[in-house]
């Protein structure tokens, strides 16, 4: 018997809580943060490569370069469908390991393909799809904490380990500019690229920005299998947990996880390209790690807030704002007359950013409370134990298989940015599309969990 399998685990047993599984749930919580930062460090790489692929040689128009940023989400989120599912049938520790150690695949790949200009378009595509491994970890990762924690401590679990997760895509965006520009591997991983610029001759080492990850790739990985645990009253099959496509509740929040988490990574991906296409005399790549930082810090930092007031009051409040924020972005793009203002333009993002954030913990926060309240008319006959233990089972169901629907969103976001941008020469259509998509997701969250007699609001507080 594995001294890793948790046989007996009642985080709702407040003298059990107590005793021993606040240590244990919150040593999972603090080794599944990095290796989930790793996973959105390596979905995100080519949010910033792209960028300096035809510096260093390469002939890529820019709707390649943003097929480019767009197709790790791609994979990511139909990924993400299959990892919903995974931690209950293997087990949350040696699904973490094998998801974590899948990320060198395309860490090395991209290392040795961005150090030949005459690499194929094609096999950029392939490594760009890779990338979604990173993306699909999430899925897993968030459904396995959403078994340790006890439902007055869910919310802020998630949001912490996703948010700090989250940050690994500013991790990256940060570091990226940094460390290809030391020669961190020389010559031992290659030799640097070298373009003029202005008239002056740099060097600059691409391969470093996926190289640099598998060290911490590996170590993560051993810190997973050997410090985390996997709770025996998880486990369940396939057909046990797809009870879940015949939920409303499910489709419903996927829909406005789109709107939430699939703008924060959508906006990831496409933020730098957009900046540096739109405003060419800013070197936004040196700031344009703040938009997810901000993001990713807003969701690890306000999950308290869904637990205190209720996870459907504040997402409203979040459309609203996302409202706001994209009638800054046209403002600041021209469309309302105006000139094109960076100055508006980069605020009014960060802005878009925090709430999404926001939002991403407020969503999450929603699931646990809504299968729990609706227990009681799924299982009429069921004890309250029996009810309990399905609605954990459903809801990190729910928990992954939403992020998968909602990471389509970093996938849609860059391409309609790509094609606004090739049909008009400006993002005013899709900046549009986005301005309608909140716009929707405000009257579904109004009309099924904000109003005074939605399911959140009559259900009784100890549901």
């Amino acid at each position: 018997m594995s001294r890793h399998i948790l046989h007996d685990w009642r985080p709702e047993d407040p003298a059990f809580w107590a005793a021993s599984g606040h240590r244990i749930a919150r040593r999972n919580l603090w080794i599944s943060i990095p290796n989930l930062l790793l996973a959105f460090s390596i979905w995100m790489l080519w949010s910033t490569a792209a960028t300096r692929l035809n510096t260093v040689g390469f002939k890529f128009s820019t709707a390649e370069l943003f097929w480019l940023t767009a197709l790790p989400a791609l994979s990511g989120a139909t990924l993400r469908i299959f990892y919903s599912f995974m931690v209950p049938i293997f087990g949350g520790r040696l699904w973490t390991t094998l998801s974590t150690l899948s990320l060198a695949i395309p860490a090395i790949g991209i290392g040795v393909a961005v150090q030949n200009p005459e690499t194929p378009y094609g096999v950029f595509v392939v490594l760009a799809l890779f990338c979604g491994l990173g993306g699909a970890a999430f899925a897993s990762s968030m459904a396995n904490i959403g078994f340790f924690f006890p439902k007055a401590q869910k919310g802020n679990a998630l949001a912490l380990n996703a948010g700090f997760g989250n940050l690994g895509v500013s991790v990256l965006q940060f570091t990226a500019p940094l460390i290809t520009g030391v020669a961190l591997f020389s010559p031992l991983l290659g030799a640097p690229q070298t373009f003029v610029e202005d008239g002056v001759q740099h060097q600059v080492w691409l391969q470093n920005a996926g190289f640099v990850w598998v060290p911490f790739i590996l170590i993560a990985a051993a810190a997973a299998w050997f410090g985390m645990n996997d709770v025996a009253s998880a486990r369940a099959s396939f057909r046990e947990q797809a009870v879940v496509f015949q939920r409303k509740h499910n489709w419903l929040i996927c829909f406005l996880y789109i709107g939430t988490f699939g703008s924060f990574i959508g906006f990831s991906a496409a933020f730098p390209l957009l900046g540096k296409t739109l405003f060419p005399d800013v070197n936004i790549l040196q700031i344009a790690f703040l938009g997810p930082l901000v993001g990713a810090a807003s969701r690890a930092l306000t999950g308290w807030v869904s637990d205190r007031w209720g996870g459907h009051n504040v997402t409203q409040i979040v459309f609203y704002a996302l409202i706001l924020g994209v009638l800054a972005v046209l403002q600041s793009v021209g469309a309302f007359g105006a000139e094109p203002s960076f100055s508006l333009f980069f605020p009014s993002f960060l802005w878009l950013f925090f709430w999404t954030g926001v939002g991403n913990a407020s969503t999450f926060q929603m699931i646990p409370a809504l299968v729990r309240a609706d227990m009681p008319r799924l299982m009429p006959r069921a004890t309250a134990a029996e009810r309990l233990k399905q609605a954990e089972l459903e809801s990190a169901a729910i928990v992954g298989f939403s992020s998968a629907i909602g990471a389509y969103g970093g996938f849609f976001i860059p391409l309609a940015f790509a094609n606004s941008m090739k049909a008009t020469g400006d993002p005013l259509i899709a900046l549009y599309l986005f301005l309608a998509f909140y716009c929707s997701c405000a009257v579904v969250n109004w009309a099924f969990y904000a109003r005074r007699r939605s399911i959140l609001n009559l259900a009784p507080k100890a549901a």
